[in-house]
C-alpha cells in the first residue's frame, strides 16, 4: 500500500531547519502504519512508543523537560539506543499524553537534529480541552483516508492511477468505462486503509461493510468515552443526520430538520468536537465570492460532509451491490455521493473548500476554491443532464480568470469558460499547483 504523503514526509526529513513534526488524522486513517513504514524505509533504526494507557513511560516526562534526560531515560526504560543521526522517534497516541505534547517545545529548541514525529487520533479534541500547543514550534501534515489515485495503486492499477494525471489525453477515452467501473467500486470501499486492504484480499463486499461498521463503531465509542455527557445527545444526532442532510437537494445542513426548533447555536460545540476529531469536514458559505474567500466566510451556514464516502455509505445503509450497477453510484441518494467524493479529493489536494449561492438561494455553485488571485468556481454533476445553468450565471456575472470547473460521468471537454473534468479524474486537476 502507498501513500503520497510518504514524499512528504521525505521532504521533512530533509529539511535544513526541521522541527518535530505532528501527524494530523482521523482514527483509521493509517497514521501508525505510515509512521513505521517511513521508519523503516528512510531510517537506519526506528523507535516507537504509544502513549496509549503506558503510564510507566509517560512518567519520564514528569520530572522536567530537560530532552537529553528523557532521551538518556527512553534508551534504558526501552533498551534501545537514539541516535540522532540515523533514528526515528516516534511518539503515538499522544492525546493521552499532555506532557508530550508540551515537551515537543523542548526537543525543537533543544535538539533539532533529532527527527521526531508524533500522532494523536484525537488530539485535536485534546487540545480543545486544555492541552498547552506548541505553537510556532512543530511541523504538521494531514493524513486523510486514501484518494481514487491512491486506490487504484492498492488495487493494483498502477498505470490508471498515473493516466488521472494525464486526464485531457483523447487516448483516455478507451479507459472511461474501466474507470468509471473503479469508481464505483471506490464510491463503496472509500478510503479508510482497513477497509481496501479487506476489499484487496477478499472482494467480499458482506465483509467490506463489516470493517467499514467495526470503524463507525469505534469513532462511536470514543463519543462515549471522550465527551462531555451533556453534549453527548447532540453529537451522536448531528453524526447519524449526517446521510439525511446530504440526501437533499439543498445540501446545507439545516439543525431545525434533526430536532423541531433547534438553533444552530445549540450544536457549535458538538460539530467543533466532530471537527476536531477529524470525522467531518466543514465547507462554509461565503458572502461574496472574493478574494480572499477565507474573508468572506459566513458561519452561519454551511454544508457538512463525512470524512470518507465509504463511512457514509456505510451510516446510510446503501445497498453495495445495487451502487455497483450503471451510473447508479452517480445519480443515487440525490448525488450525496458524488459531492462527498469531489469534497474527498479537494481536502486530499490540501485545498480549502467554499460554496456560494446566489440571493435568495436562486442559483448555488457547489463548491468554491481559490487559485492563482482568482476564484475557481465548481459545479458537481451526478446525472446525464449535463446543462450548467448556475455555473454559467457565476461566470457571467462575476467573470473569473480562470475556467469554471465540472465534474462530472461525461468525458474531457473545454468550452474556454468552463472545463468539463471525468470525475474519475478530479484528483488530476486539483492536484495541480495553483
Amino acid at each position: 500500500m502507498k501513500r503520497k504523503l510518504m514524499s512528504d514526509l521525505i521532504r521533512w526529513k530533509n529539511k535544513k531547519h526541521r522541527k518535530p513534526l505532528i501527524l494530523w488524522g482521523a482514527r483509521q486513517t493509517g497514521k501508525t502504519w505510515l509512521m513505521k513504514e517511513f521508519g523503516r524505509t528512510e531510517y537506519s533504526h526506528t523507535v516507537y512508543i504509544s502513549f496509549y494507557n503506558n503510564s510507566r513511560i509517560y512518567n519520564l516526562f514528569e520530572r522536567d523537560y530537560d530532552v537529553k534526560r528523557i532521551i538518556r531515560a527512553l534508551e534504558t526504560e526501552l533498551h534501545e539506543t537514539i541516535n540522532v543521526e540515523n533514528t526515528l522517534l516516534i511518539f503515538d497516541e499522544i492525546q493521552s499524553a499532555p506532557r508530550v505534547v508540551e515537551s515537543l517545545k523542548y526537543f525543537c529548541e533543544d535538539l533539532p537534529e533529532l527527527s521526531l514525529i508524533s500522532a494523536g487520533s484525537l488530539l485535536g479534541v485534546s487540545i480543545h480541552e486544555g492541552i498547552s500547543f506548541p505553537v510556532g514550534k512543530t511541523d504538521e501534515l494531514s493524513l486523510h483516508p486514501m484518494d481514487f489515485q491512491e486506490f487504484l495503486m492498492a488495487i493494483g492499477e498502477n498505470n490508471l492511477s498515473e493516466y488521472i494525471n494525464d486526464y485531457t489525453s483523447v487516448e483516455l477515452v478507451d479507459h472511461a468505462d474501466r474507470y468509471k467501473e473503479l469508481l464505483r467500486t471506490y464510491f463503496c470501499t472509500g478510503g479508510m486503509p482497513e477497509v481496501v486492504l479487506r476489499y484487496t484480499e477478499t472482494h467480499d463486499w458482506k465483509e467490506v461493510r463489516e470493517v467499514q461498521l467495526m470503524i463507525t463503531n469505534q469513532y462511536e465509542g470514543d463519543f462515549g468515552k471522550h465527551v462531555n455527557p451533556r453534549e453527548l445527545p447532540r453529537i451522536r444526532m448531528i453524526w447519524n443526520h449526517l446521510p439525511i442532510q446530504l440526501a437533499k437537494e439543498n445540501k446545507k445542513f439545516f439543525f431545525g430538520q434533526m430536532k423541531k426548533g433547534a438553533r444552530r447555536s445549540e450544536y457549535e460545540i458538538a460539530i467543533q468536537w466532530l471537527k476536531d476529531a477529524g470525522l467531518v469536514h466543514l465547507v462554509p458559505h461565503v458572502s461574496k465570492p472574493s478574494l480572499p474567500l477565507k474573508a468572506y466566510e459566513d458561519l452561519n451556514s454551511y454544508k457538512l460532509f463525512a470524512l470518507d464516502i465509504g463511512i457514509l455509505g456505510a451510516l446510510s445503509e446503501l445497498d453495495i451491490p445495487t451502487i455497483l450497477k450503471g451510473n447508479i453510484a452517480f445519480t443515487e441518494y440525490k448525488g450525496a455521493l458524488t459531492e462527498q467524493y469531489i469534497l474527498q479529493e479537494i481536502i486530499a489536494a490540501n485545498k480549502t473548500p467554499y460554496y456560494y449561492s446566489g440571493e435568495k438561494s436562486t442559483y448555488e455553485v457547489d463548491f468554491l476554491l481559490q487559485g492563482n488571485n482568482t476564484i475557481i468556481p465548481i459545479e458537481v454533476k451526478s446525472e446525464d443532464n449535463l446543462r450548467s445553468k448556475s455555473l454559467r450565471f457565476f461566470y457571467e456575472k462575476f467573470k473569473p480568470e480562470e475556467s469554471a470547473l465540472r465534474f462530472s460521468t461525461a468525458n474531457y471537454r473545454n468550452q474556454e469558460w468552463m472545463k468539463n473534468i471525468p470525475l474519475w479524474a478530479a484528483r488530476g486537476v486539483l492536484g495541480k499547483k495553483s
